[in-house]
């Protein structure tokens, strides 16, 4: 997983109506683009949730039948950050590819990588079967899902948010992170049903597979949808006039590394978050309750619904107060909430509720508007790889071990580790923002 968007888009940019004079009878509208952006966005948080659930569901059982309930979720949370690990360098493989091939085969390349890697999973055998080679083709398939989402970064978001009025960039900016919630909405309800209308026997033999089944055809449904938008001329030519074009990592990270690394921590707050109330919780109910998984996916869909409504409530928080001061004050809010989690996620199946839909809510306010909030740092030849490269940062330092780090800790130490690792993201967002507002007033 988110993970976008899981990419982040760059949204510092000075909003003007170019893009809306653009279309013509052969290119897609301004609202087009929306669309097609939520659609990308989807296909890439499903892809990624629906691994999450499985690790949780299914690979314990059929992929280290060897060790323990716990520690067979921890080697899979393992492998769950392995996609994090690879985003970055499938980011800068394929803005290589881009810059020599196009916008438009790179972004087939990488999501036909994603819907193949995805799909395999669903052939994997057994670990009863085939032993360790089970174990290390599920590695390598993860690995490609990384470095597939990595390179399919295609820059709508930022066009989309270039066109914005002034007074309208935190609408335009939440736009792209509405397919967190959908993603996650139809990932969980696959698993929902499937888990509940079948015996266990069959759920682990083969009815987890058909969601791996059904993102193939979803990335297909995505790859149509966006290409329809790149390879238009007219949005190809606002592209490359707003120099949304490739640069070299090694270049960038030399020449501007540090606004990078500023704007994967000015988001971390909600990248923290992401993963706790989305994976987390959903290994510590199985392992520690008795609760039926198909309940707690139910309260978790529910719970994503109420983000995507947060989600858009954001923007228009953003565009009446700021998306900073907004981004500072939910960091605030989900540091407060850090202190009641442990609380909260041991108190029973009301308190767990509660914190599932809680979490949720303070995610959609967050994650809203997490994406570039100081990307606008970015001389403007470096924002488009700088925005992509910003977001895997931030995936990479805020979600990728969420998982594994949150469970492994709260069972040795208990839940108050939940409460350590958000309360971190908490801080490192507020030091970025102060530190981003500084660089400005110097400027």
């Amino acid at each position: 997983m988110s993970s976008s968007s899981m990419a982040m888009p760059s949204y510092g940019y000075e909003g003007d109506a170019s893009l809306a004079h653009a279309h013509t009878d052969e290119d897609a509208s301004p609202a087009e683009i929306a669309v097609g952006v939520i659609i990308g966005r989807s296909s890439e948080y499903f892809d990624f949730f629906v691994f999450g659930i499985a690790c949780v569901l299914v690979f314990p059982q059929l992929l280290f039948p060897f060790l323990s309930p716990l520690a067979g979720t921890l080697a899979a949370f393992a492998i769950f950050a392995l996609a994090f690990i690879a985003r970055p360098f499938g980011t800068a493989l394929f803005m290589a590819v881009q810059r020599r091939w196009g916008r438009g085969t790179k972004l087939t390349l990488a999501l036909f990588l994603l819907g193949s890697s995805t799909v395999s999973m669903a052939l994997l055998p057994a670990y009863d079967s085939v032993g360790m080679v089970a174990i290390a083709a599920l590695i390598v398939l993860r690995v490609g899902q990384g470095v597939a989402l990595g390179g399919s970064w295609d820059g709508l978001p930022s066009l989309l948010a270039m066109a914005a009025p002034k007074e309208r960039r935190g609408w335009y900016a939440m736009v792209g992170q509405l397919g967190a919630p959908a993603g996650f909405v139809l990932a969980a309800s696959l698993f929902a049903y499937l888990y509940g209308q079948l015996t266990h026997e069959e759920f682990l033999a083969w009815g987890w597979r058909y969601p791996f089944c059904v993102a193939f055809a979803i990335n297909v449904v995505a790859l149509f949808a966006r290409l329809r938008l790149v390879v238009g001329q007219s949005y190809a030519e606002l592209l490359e006039d707003k120099e949304l074009e490739p640069m070299g990592a090694a270049q960038l990270m030399r020449d501007e590394g540090g606004n990078v690394f500023l704007g994967a921590f000015a988001a971390l707050a909600s990248f923290a978050l992401f993963h706790l109330v989305t994976i987390f919780p959903l290994s510590w109910i199985s392992l520690y309750s008795e609760r039926s998984m198909t309940e707690v996916l139910g309260v978790q869909i529910a719970g994503a619904v109420l983000a995507a409504l947060a989600i858009m409530l954001s923007g228009r928080l953003a565009d009446r107060i700021g998306r900073r001061k907004l981004l500072g004050g939910m960091a605030v809010l989900i540091g407060l909430f850090s202190l009641a989690a442990p609380w909260l996620l041991g108190g029973g199946v009301a308190g767990s509720n509660a914190f599932l839909l809680i979490g949720f809510v303070l995610l959609g306010l967050s994650y809203g508007q997490s994406a570039g909030t100081v990307t606008s740092n970015f001389s403007a030849h470096y924002r488009y790889t700088g925005a992509a490269l910003s977001s895997d940062l931030a995936w990479l330092f805020g979600a990728a071990f969420a998982p594994l780090v949150a469970l492994g800790l709260s069972s040795r130490f208990g839940l108050g580790a939940v409460s350590v690792y958000l309360l971190s993201g908490a801080v490192c967002t507020l030091a970025a923002l102060r530190i981003n507002r500084l660089i400005e007033q110097r400027g």
